[in-house]
């Protein structure tokens, strides 16, 4: 698609990336230029018969991409365009019907998924509790919620006791409203040298600047950290940090160096941002660092990644003292999460389901990781239940050759470079969750045929 406006008939399912498409084609063919406004979310739902949340994740998607701004109060604009929007951690292809897509951190479609949709639908729409129907209030959902919150969280390591939890719309809005809160414009977040791909268009959003903290095998370095909050003279506010195998690396920090972390940043003075939008996915894994820092650290977890894409709710535990200013800060961007959304991740979590689930997903991702160890280069790294793995390029080949062969061939992968803070070795992300097991072990063994 590049003709603008768009119609319904340009619309493909899943129709939130086909609209996010096509306003990029019109971005990229001339057609929206630069300080245009979108039409608002719910005129563009009306004209294309979509409805007004498939326009607000083709929004957050164009965001993400650095596309498009949307400003509170104003609307949304295209910006400047500095990248192309097929450098995305996804990449719809010519056909998707005949594509690989291993481009998206998802988890596996399990056939329990739709059973547990279901079942959840019928209990709720047999009670029907008034909140689905009439809350306007944020406090309400952090009411009603708690115990969701609190027993999803003691599932990820974390025990906040009486300490109030916002509850949101997923990950993003609750690292974003996070983000607000540590930094002003022209400050600065340490981070890895491979970073989350949605912290750069938050920061460039905010206006915050990013500094790449070099690290070894296990993590970020903490004496690395100390010399570059020092070395910044007081711009460096906070750290941006992923230790539960979520980053680009698919690296499970250990327990020492989560400590090590959370003393370095005390002695340097900044402020932790945990995001850990696995959870619980890997059994035996250490801790949180808010566990060991919690006067210090915004901690990000979901429900997404680990239960069902379509499950879009978040948690974030803020430091006693920064809690009002998160609160104000996600109320001014999102207001608060979805009531039908909570209701069934509490139903699924007071039933059962999500443990089932979580279950089901680690002996998935087990098997599809043996599988991927086996097809892909020997220098690939991941972990044994994550949804990725990590394959550093050989030197002679570049990021953008690989991944515009591999498309070629139909399978989608993500370039190293869109995690990258900097200048950084060339690598590409494969995700495991996207595609059957017959499709992931062909896309793997073509993905090491033409690396080798």
């Amino acid at each position: 698609m590049s003709n603008w406006p768009l119609s319904r008939d340009d619309i493909r399912r899943p129709a939130y990336r086909s609209l996010a498409h096509g306003i990029a084609a019109a971005i990229g063919s001339g057609e929206l230029r630069a300080g245009e406004r979108l039409p608002t979310h719910r005129d563009l739902a009306w004209q294309l018969d979509v409805s007004v949340q498939t326009v607000s994740r083709a929004y957050e998607e164009l965001i993400r991409a650095d596309l498009v701004s949307g400003e509170v109060g104003r609307g949304t604009f295209v910006l400047p365009q500095t990248q192309s929007f097929d450098d995305m951690p996804w990449s719809e292809g010519e056909d998707p019907r005949q594509r690989t897509d291993l481009s998206l951190m998802t988890p596996v479609h399990l056939d329990e998924m739709r059973g547990a949709w279901q079942r959840s639908l019928a209990r709720i729409a047999a009670e029907m509790p008034d909140i689905l129907v009439s809350a306007l209030r944020p406090e309400e959902i952090r009411h009603r919620y708690r115990v969701l919150a609190t027993e999803w969280l003691a599932r990820c390591g974390l025990v906040v006791g009486d300490r109030r939890v916002t509850i949101t719309n997923g990950g993003t809005p609750a690292m974003y409203s996070a983000l607000s809160v540590v930094a002003k414009p022209g400050e600065i977040i340490a981070t890895d040298p491979f970073t989350s791909h949605t912290l750069a268009p938050a920061a460039h959003q905010l206006h915050i600047g990013l500094r790449a903290v070099s690290g070894d095998e296990r993590g970020m370095s903490p004496d690395a950290l100390i010399d570059a909050a020092r070395e910044s003279q007081g711009q460096i506010k906070a750290v941006f940090l992923l230790p539960g195998g979520a980053g680009p690396t698919a690296r499970v920090m250990d327990r020492e160096r989560r400590m090590a972390l959370a003393e370095a940043a005390a002695q340097a003075g900044i402020t932790i941002l945990e995001s850990d939008p696995l959870g619980p996915l890997h059994p035996r894994r250490p801790p949180p660092i808010a566990s060991f820092a919690p006067d210090r650290t915004f901690y990000v977890t979901s429900m997404s990644k680990v239960l069902s894409p379509g499950l879009r709710i978040g948690f974030l535990v803020a430091p006693e003292t920064h809690f009002e200013a998160s609160v104000n800060r996600h109320t001014s961007i999102a207001w608060m999460a979805t009531p039908m959304i909570a209701e069934i991740a509490h139903d699924w979590v007071r039933s059962g389901t999500a443990d089932s689930l979580l279950s089901a997903h680690r002996v998935e991702l087990a098997a599809r990781n043996r599988l991927a160890r086996k097809s892909l280069p020997d220098t690939s790294t991941g972990e044994r239940h994550g949804l990725h793995r990590w394959v550093p390029l050989p030197e002679r080949l570049d990021e953008s050759s690989v991944v515009a062969r591999l498309h070629e061939r139909g399978i989608a992968v993500t370039p190293g470079a869109r995690f990258a803070v900097g200048n950084g070795p060339a690598a590409i992300r494969v995700c495991l969750g996207g595609a059957s097991r017959g499709a992931l072990e062909r896309a793997c063994a073509e993905i090491t045929a033409l690396l080798s």
